[in-house]
């Protein structure tokens, strides 16, 4: 059992950005428990919604680990020295390295985490609206959303198992999670162990709206999902853990400027990592995370499952969006008109 720190493959990125040393932030104390109020990361983290809240957390710990060259996280970055040199380097490497969606989520929470710091008189109005005025990324490097076909996934699968360590197989239940049960790659990261019936293949998922509901891993990906719990261990928490270069699980981890240890989960972006360097082990052209939930809806669709139950799998809200996902066509559609029995009558 591993309480190795944040030297880990799976650790949050740090953004190549162009700034000189001596351009750089410092990072500074942690806030403490009087000075929550007061810092303007934790204010704007508690204004949203708790199913956005780590997203955005995770978004500002990779700017702060940018701008300081990985010294610092949400909680250590002076955000009240952010100036519009720091933002503009962020926004271009964020342009380089992500999808237009991706890195306009990561501009929205330092934006919001600014006005936050002006609001609480850590900067003036002018140099929050200089830092600010950082324009919305266009288009992107990565492709639209498509579908994965069988021979790619069984490509990433096997690149998976060729790795005879615990992220080998720990990667293959993420393919498991987000393909097999059709998990949102949020959901994914969410999952404890206590949520998982292995012998059941059952998995009680925390949704959109902090919403609980059921999914299923059957068959084989319920398998790989057996595998990786045989290899992570019963040690309770977070169902994917990050792996150590050197092939540990880790179970605990000190965030930087913390001294408590705390339970290690593997963030969203590490699976968005993860999978990316799988697909190139695999010689798989890049895809994201949500085209293997697109691919399980499209998959179960061909295979004849009732889009109602399709949509109850996804957990959608409304049968409209599932049939975004509904790539059959014309032809299923000629050959459905085919199964209706129209009376014959003979006129003269």
């Amino acid at each position: 059992m591993s309480t190795t720190t944040a030297n880990d493959q799976d650790a949050g990125a740090v953004l190549p950005v162009l700034l000189p040393e001596h351009a750089r932030l410092p990072a500074v104390a942690p806030p403490s428990h009087h000075d929550a109020d007061r810092h303007p990361a934790l204010v704007y983290l508690a204004s949203l919604a708790p199913g956005t809240r780590r997203t955005m957390r995770q978004s500002l710990d990779v700017v702060a680990a940018t701008l300081t060259g990985g010294r610092a996280d949400h909680l250590t970055l002076p955000w009240g020295q952010l100036r519009y040199q720091h933002t503009a380097a962020v926004r271009a490497a964020l342009a380089e390295r992500y999808k237009a969606g991706t890195a306009n989520k990561v501009l929205a929470a330092v934006r919001g985490t600014l006005k936050a710091a002006w609001r609480l008189g850590l900067m003036d109005a002018e140099t929050y609206h200089r830092a600010a005025d950082v324009g919305a990324v266009r288009g992107g490097s990565l492709p639209a959303g498509r579908e994965l076909a069988a021979g790619e996934l069984r490509a990433l699968i096997d690149a998976c198992a060729a790795d005879p360590s615990p992220a080998g197989v720990r990667d293959a239940a993420i393919i498991a999670l987000l393909y097999g049960a059709g998990l949102r790659r949020a959901e994914a990261v969410r999952l404890d162990v206590a949520h998982l019936d292995l012998e059941t293949g059952t998995l009680t998922v925390r949704g959109k709206g902090n919403k609980t509901a059921l999914a299923y891993a059957r068959g084989a990906a319920r398998d790989v999902l057996r595998a990786w719990a045989m290899r992570r261990g019963p040690e309770p928490g977070a169902f994917l853990l990050p792996v150590t270069q050197r092939g540990q699980v880790v179970y605990r981890r000190s965030p930087r400027g913390l001294a408590a240890e705390v339970p290690a989960r593997l963030s969203e972006h590490a699976v968005y990592l993860r999978l990316r360097t799988r697909a190139r082990e695999a010689g798989v052209r890049p895809f994201s995370p949500h085209d293997f939930r697109r691919t399980f809806a499209g998959d179960l669709l061909d295979a004849g499952a009732d889009i109602s139950t399709v949509q109850q799998l996804l957990r959608h809200a409304s049968v409209v969006t599932t049939a975004k996902y509904d790539r059959r066509g014309e032809r299923a559609k000629r050959d459905a008109a085919d199964l209706l029995h129209f009376p014959h009558a003979r006129f003269r």
